[in-house]
């Protein structure tokens, strides 16, 4: 059985179109100044509407992870590491890491973004070690 494909929304539509591209984006509040993720309608910092998405660097260095041994549905190979990345230029995103061996992931772990085509229409982003 083939991995659930991510459905992109009227929120969501920007993130995916520069991942196909290549491209890493997280929303922005010029209100506050906050970069967050995921896009909600207002700003969790503010509560301001006017947030638009910015291009991030896609570096940053391991926060939290843990390996996840038990696969969440069909389609996900385990063992994988998930962890939370800060980014370097703001915020902070929940991704898998790839680093070959899933135990090998570390908290304070440099990192960079990496995609990968899930369908035609959706490349996921990943992060790798920063070498």
């Amino acid at each position: 059985m083939s991995r659930p494909v991510p459905v992109p929304t009227e929120l969501s539509e920007p993130f995916w179109d520069a991942a196909r591209r290549g491209q890493l984006v997280v929303p922005y509040c010029p209100s506050c100044e906050l970069r967050f993720f995921v896009p909600e309608p207002a700003c969790p910092g503010c509560m301001a509407p006017n947030w638009h998405y910015v291009p991030s660097v896609g570096r940053g260095t391991v926060y939290s992870v843990t390996v996840v041994h038990r696969a969440p549905g069909p389609g996900f190979d385990g063992p994988f590491a998930l962890a939370v990345v800060d980014l370097d230029d703001g915020g902070t995103l929940l991704s898998h890491v790839d680093a070959g061996d899933p135990h090998s992931v570390a908290i304070g772990m440099r990192v960079r973004v990496d995609f990968r085509p899930l369908t035609n229409a959706i490349t996921l982003p990943y992060f790798v070690p920063e070498r």
